[in-house]
């Protein structure tokens, strides 16, 4: 004889037994819920920047660098404008040829009147360096200056650098 409801599936009789254990709740394990030390923030607080109090002395040495930066980024651009003459000449040319050298030594040069403006960069990085190192709090114009300097040398890297992608590869 046949009945009239066919047999659970297996999986169905699995199915029931795992969700069984489920059904009435008894309290036995923890909460889920985040506990107090959880709550507790581990930023670090926040705290009030020191004012610095005006240093004239520091504010002369800054003018100090101010002008010596403004020197090298004038002696770069004029050298680079000659440089890039020079490469616009060389363009197309090959490798070694008379035009090509006369480039590459424009380059030289750059690269050495870059470095003088990174030598500018590294006496002001100094400068706030040994003030960090003392304790002293953030003086605003030095952070412009380095800012500025730091700046002025990507600027002259990037320069350098796409003169040098207009000419041959060596």
């Amino acid at each position: 004889m046949r009945h009239p409801f066919p047999a659970p599936a297996p999986a169905a009789l699995l199915l029931l037994l795992a969700t069984a254990g489920c059904s009435a709740p008894d309290d036995r394990y923890p909460s889920l819920l985040p506990r107090a030390i959880e709550k507790t923030s581990f930023a670090d607080p926040v705290r009030p920047v020191r004012e610095s109090a005006p240093d004239p002395a520091l504010e002369l040495k800054i003018g100090e660098q101010q002008a010596a930066l403004a020197e090298a980024v004038r002696t770069f651009d004029a050298a680079s404008a000659r440089a890039q003459t020079l490469a616009t000449r060389a363009a197309g040319a090959a490798a070694g040829s008379e035009p090509w050298i006369e480039a590459q030594v424009a380059l030289a040069e750059l690269d050495t009147l870059r470095s003088a403006t990174a030598a500018v960069l590294g006496d002001t990085e100094k400068l706030a360096t040994d003030r960090a190192l003392s304790g002293q709090p953030a003086y605003p114009a030095l952070d412009r200056l380095l800012s500025a300097q730091r700046a002025a040398v990507a600027a002259q890297i990037e320069r350098i650098a796409a003169i040098e992608r207009s000419l041959a590869p060596a």
